[in-house]
């Protein structure tokens, strides 16, 4: 199953990047990109209609941790098509007013769903059974219409809601780079440092700083870390969210960046003391 996912997943990534280089158009992209998303998700729900899963934690895992990121880019996409085909003419307030707007919607979305969003940030799992299971949905649990609307050989109650959740992190950030846009044009301007490192690499890096705390004093978003080293080091980590699943679902060297820093610090410390003992 995973390994079938991994390559629907790598190829539709690979397509994205491909038609990002080609079109330069807000409006264009989202619908060129909206249709390769919908065919990743028809032959991946062919292939679990006809597979099956071995067993209920498979099943679990694959709509809390897999599907959710394919359909979080078809939400992302339809939400930037929308957005731009419905932004208004002008500068300054007029378009400021309508990206707030579209930030109040979020934001909404958030209070509406508060304790979802502290399940699922939290990782927790004892309502795995009831959310990431077919067949087994309950009024009572918050249930978006689009549930009843879907396939539910290929639904739980609660995988759509995760890759909204997702979607709107990005989203967010769209909104947050157009209000911040001439000001991020400066700092590029200025900025002499380029990362020539991995994307992957430096993701590691942001959750690491994340998980420290180490900006102010652990008040700092996630996002806001990303965007700034984004801007700092002339670099865009695209869909950075889903990198870093890709970094938890790793068998082995889950922190290999970050263990190689360690190494190569440790290696840059004992050269010195060689060279100084000599």
């Amino acid at each position: 199953m995973e390994k079938y996912y991994n390559e629907c997943v790598q190829k539709l990534e690979e397509k994205i990047k491909e038609l990002t280089l080609e079109v330069d158009d807000p409006i264009l992209l989202p619908q060129e990109v909206i249709g390769l998303i919908i065919d990743c998700l028809s032959k991946l729900k062919e292939f679990v209609l006809k597979q099956g899963f071995k067993d209920k934690k498979e099943e679990i895992y694959f709509f809390k941790k897999l599907k959710p990121v394919i359909l979080s880019k078809l939400i992302y996409y339809n939400a930037i098509y929308k957005i731009e085909t419905k932004k208004p003419y002008g500068k300054g307030k007029t378009i400021k007013k309508y990206i707030d707007n579209e930030l109040a919607k979020l934001k909404r979305f958030f209070d509406n769903n508060l304790e979802f969003y502290k399940y699922y940030r939290t990782n927790s799992t004892y309502l795995d059974e009831r959310y990431f299971v077919r067949g087994g949905y309950d009024v009572r649990l918050s249930l978006d219409t689009y549930y009843f609307e879907t396939d539910h050989n290929f639904t739980t109650s609660h995988d759509y809601k995760v890759a909204k959740i997702i979607a709107n992190d990005l989203i967010q950030v769209y909104l947050e780079d157009q209000l911040n846009n001439k000001n991020q044009k400066k700092v590029f301007d200025y900025s002499s440092l380029n990362w020539t490192g991995s994307k992957t690499a430096l993701i590691e890096l942001v959750y690491a700083l994340y998980s420290q705390g180490v900006f102010d004093n652990g008040n700092a978003d996630i996002k806001l870390i990303a965007k700034t080293l984004e801007v700092t080091f002339n670099v865009d980590l695209g869909d950075f969210y889903h990198t870093f699943m890709e970094l938890k679902a790793r068998k082995i060297n889950r922190t290999k960046f970050l263990d190689s820093l360690r190494d190569a610090l440790i290696n840059k410390m004992d050269e010195e003391d060689e060279v100084n003992t000599h």
